[in-house]
C-alpha cells in the first residue's frame, strides 16, 4: 500500500459542516463489521456502515472456507458426542495461540463461545450437527464440525481431552474460494445488521479520524465515489476493515516473511485502520505474526514423512497443517519434502488423488538410497531417518515426533518425494491492541474514548499461534462486543 493522502487524524474544530451523523460508524462489512453493525443496531444505536467495496461478497469472510472457531460445548459439540468445557478450551488456546495471547480476552472467548453460537444460529447461520473426522482444510460436504487446529494430536493431546472445536456454516456445493461457508455466515451477519436497521454505504472508503480536544475520536473523513464527506459518529468508531497482508509497507517494516508470497486475503486489507488509529496514539500488538498454509492436502501429510534438506523430519505430520508451515517456513528456510510410497498415496480417497495430478512427486526411485541421491540430499540421512521411522513404525509407535498410530506405517516399495520448498502463502495476524470490549488502547495502556476495533485490524485471539478458525470466531465474537459497547457509549 501507497499511502498517498496523510492518515493523520483531522481536529473536529475543522470539519465545518458534517455531510452525516450517526451513532455507531462501523469502517468496513466483513464479518467482524457486520457483526458489529448487527449488534449496535439490536441496541437501539442508529449505524452507519462503510464499506469500500461495492458489495459483502467481496469480504474475505465471504471467500473464506467458513470454519468459526468456537467450544465449550456447544449443541453441534454435543450432538456429534463430544464434551467440552470452557477450561479445556482455554487451556487448549492459550498453548496453541502462544506465545503472547491476551490472557483477559482468551478467557472471556472462551466462557462466552456457547452464547455467541447460539447468537450465530440465531442470526441465521445454520449448522449440521455431524464430524468430518478425516484430516482436511474444510469438510469437503456439509458436515459442521471439525478439527481444525491440532487438539487431537502432540503435544496438545496431553493436555486436555481432544475436542474438534472447527464449526462450519452448512451449504451444498460448496465453491472454496468463491462461495462456501464464509459466504453462509457472511449472508446471515448482513442480513441480521440490515434487518436491524444499520445503513450501508458502499465504495465508500475511510481515509482519516477525526478528534475531538480530548483526544476523543468523534468522527471519520472518508472518501465516496470520489467525493470527500464528513461523517460524525455521536458514540463511537469501529475499524473492521482487516489486515495489513497486501501493504508491502507494512510488510517489510514487520512481517518480511510474507513478502512475495500470495495473500490470503483480499487487496482490501491494506492496513490503512491499523494506520489512523496509530496516529491518534493507538497501540499494536504482534505486528510480526502470521498465519501461513502450504498447497497440499492433509490426508497426503498424515501418510507420509516430512524432511527438510538434511533428510531429517522436523514435525508430525499429523498436526495442524497451518503449524506444519510456520515450521516450514521458520526453522526449515521454507525447504521441506513429502516423502510417500505407492501405498500410502493409493489409500488417499480417489478425488484427493485426482487434485493430486497437480502436485506430482518430483522425484521416485525404488528404495531410499536412490532417492537420496535423486533429491540430492546428504548421503545415507534419509535412509537414515526412513530406516528409524520405519523400525519404529513396525509396532504402530513414533517416538521421535508422537504421530498418532492410526497414521503410522512402515514407508516399503516405491517411493516418491513432492516438493513442498517455497509453496507457503498466509496472511497478517497482528493488529491494534484492544480490551475486551474491543476498545483500542492508547500506547499508554488506556482506551482511546469513541474508538473501536474488530477483526484482523486488530490483534485477536491468536498471538504466534493460529488454528483455522480463529479469525471468523474472533472477529465476530469481538466485532459484537465493539457493537455492544460502542452503542452504549455516553
Amino acid at each position: 500500500m501507497a499511502v498517498t493522502e496523510t492518515v493523520r487524524p483531522q481536529p473536529a474544530s475543522s470539519v465545518g459542516a458534517w455531510d452525516r451523523e450517526a451513532d455507531v460508524v462501523v469502517a468496513g462489512f466483513g464479518t467482524a463489521g457486520s457483526a458489529a453493525a448487527a449488534e449496535a443496531a439490536a441496541k437501539g444505536a442508529e449505524v452507519l456502515v462503510l464499506e469500500r467495496t461495492s458489495g459483502w461478497e467481496s469480504a474475505a469472510g465471504a471467500l473464506a472456507g467458513g470454519l468459526i472457531y468456537m467450544g465449550g460445548g456447544t449443541a453441534i459439540q454435543k450432538a456429534c458426542g463430544f464434551d467440552d468445557t470452557p477450561e479445556h478450551m482455554f487451556t487448549f488456546l492459550m498453548a496453541a495461540m502462544g506465545p503472547g495471547v491476551d490472557e483477559d480476552r482468551c478467557r472471556v472467548y472462551c466462557e462466552e463461545s456457547v452464547d455467541h453460537f447460539d447468537w450465530l444460529v440465531r442470526c441465521g447461520v445454520p449448522f449440521k450437527p455431524s464430524f468430518w473426522e478425516a484430516p482436511a482444510w474444510e469438510p469437503p460436504l456439509d458436515d459442521g464440525l471439525m478439527y481444525s487446529g491440532g487438539e487431537n494430536a502432540w503435544p496438545f493431546n496431553e493436555l486436555v481431552p481432544p475436542a474438534p472445536r472447527a464449526h462450519v456454516p452448512q451449504m451444498n456445493d460448496k465453491k472454496t474460494g468463491t462461495r462456501g461457508g464464509g459466504w453462509m455466515l457472511m449472508k446471515a451477519l448482513t442480513s441480521t445488521a440490515l434487518a436491524a436497521g444499520a445503513e450501508v454505504r458502499y465504495d465508500t472508503s475511510v481515509e482519516r479520524l477525526v478528534v475531538d480536544g480530548d483526544g476523543s475520536v468523534v468522527g471519520v473523513i472518508a472518501r465516496s465515489y470520489g467525493e470527500r464527506v464528513a461523517l460524525r459518529a455521536r458514540k463511537g468508531v469501529v475499524l473492521a476493515t482487516g489486515s495489513f497482508t497486501y501493504s508491502d509497507r507494512l510488510l517489510a517494516n514487520h512481517t518480511p516473511w510474507l513478502i512475495g508470497r500470495p495473500g490470503s486475503a483480499v487487496e482490501a486489507h491494506d492496513g490503512r485502520s491499523i494506520l489512523m488509529a496509530q496516529a491518534v496514539g493507538g497501540d499494536v500488538r504482534h505486528m510480526d505474526a502470521y498465519e501461513c498454509a502450504l498447497g497440499v492436502d492433509p490426508q497426503l501429510l498424515v501418510r507420509g514423512i516430512l524432511v527438510n534438506r538434511q533428510g531429517q523430519r522436523f514435525i508430525n505430520e499429523d498436526t495442524y497443517p497451518g503449524r506444519i508451515a510456520h515450521a516450514v517456513l521458520r526453522t526449515q528456510e521454507n525447504d521441506a519434502f513429502l516423502v510417500i510410497d505407492e501405498e500410502s498415496y493409493e489409500a488417499s480417497p480417489e478425488p484427493l488423488r485426482l487434485r493430486m495430478l497437480k502436485l506430482r512427486p518430483k522425484w521416485a526411485a525404488a528404495a531410499p538410497a536412490e532417492l537420496e541421491a535423486d533429491m540430492g540430499l546428504p548421503g545415507g540421512t534419509l535412509q537414515a531417518t526412513i530406516s528409524v521411522f520405519n523400525r519404529h513404525a513396525e509396532a504402530g509407535q513414533d517416538p521421535v515426533f508422537h504421530k498418532a498410530s492410526k497414521w503410522v506405517r512402515p514407508l516399503t516399495g516405491a517411493l516418491g518425494a513432492i516438493d513442498l520448498r517455497g509453496m507457503s502463502n498466509g496472511f497478517t495476524l497482528g493488529g491494534l491492541a484492544t480490551t475486551v470490549d474491543s476498545e483500542v488502547r492508547h500506547v499508554d495502556g488506556d482506551p482511546i474514548p469513541g474508538l473501536y476495533a474488530a477483526g484482523r485490524a486488530s490483534n485477536g485471539i491468536p498471538a504466534w499461534g493460529y488454528a483455522s478458525g480463529t479469525s471468523l470466531g474472533d472477529s465476530t465474537f469481538f466485532g459484537r462486543r465493539a457493537g455492544r459497547a460502542a452503542a452504549r457509549s455516553s
